[in-house]
């Protein structure tokens, strides 16, 4: 029976790149001559400190275009709300990996309301999707990535015919 499975990941490779990406242009940007802002990377979270929280914000824009130049997409970045001290701005971003059983939950039930001739079950952090013809595991793919379909980053793995 031909399958595939629905996960949420992206190369943490890649996610190492954006990042060095992401403080070469922010040291070289006209914007931010003699200013100390930085982007450090600590497992799956990325550490952004600049002065005022207005830097923070123009540097979430340039670490949104990285991620997204190095094919990571940027729907997989939780925002943490900005801590300010006196002398330094703080800001989280947590690069999300996985479905959590919330967000696999409201995959199979979107596929279910579809009403197509297609099994999901949850396994894990991915959910598996199997049918009978490839055509409605395909139309179950178009699903997902149209505007009806969840907004969180999918890729699907493993298709077998």
């Amino acid at each position: 029976m031909p399958s595939f499975d629905i996960v949420s990941e992206f190369d943490k490779h890649e996610g190492a790149n954006a990042v060095d990406q992401a403080n070469r242009e922010v040291q070289s940007r006209f914007d931010f001559k003699g200013v100390d802002a930085s982007f450090t990377l600590e497992g799956d979270k990325v550490q952004l400190e600049a002065e005022v929280d207005f830097q923070l914000k123009q540097m979430l824009d340039v670490l949104r275009a990285r991620l997204i130049a190095r094919g990571i997409d940027a729907r997989c970045m939780d925002i943490q709300e900005p801590v300010l001290s006196g002398v330094k701005a703080r800001q989280e971003v947590a690069l999300k990996q996985g479905l959590d059983p919330a967000e696999a939950k409201d995959v199979v039930k979107r596929i279910k309301a579809s009403k197509l001739k297609v099994q999901a079950q949850i396994q894990g952090e991915k959910v598996r999707v199997t049918g009978k013809k490839r055509d409605d595991l395909q139309a179950v793919m178009t699903l997902l990535r149209g505007e009806e379909g969840p907004d969180l980053p999918l890729q699907f793995d493993n298709f077998r015919d």
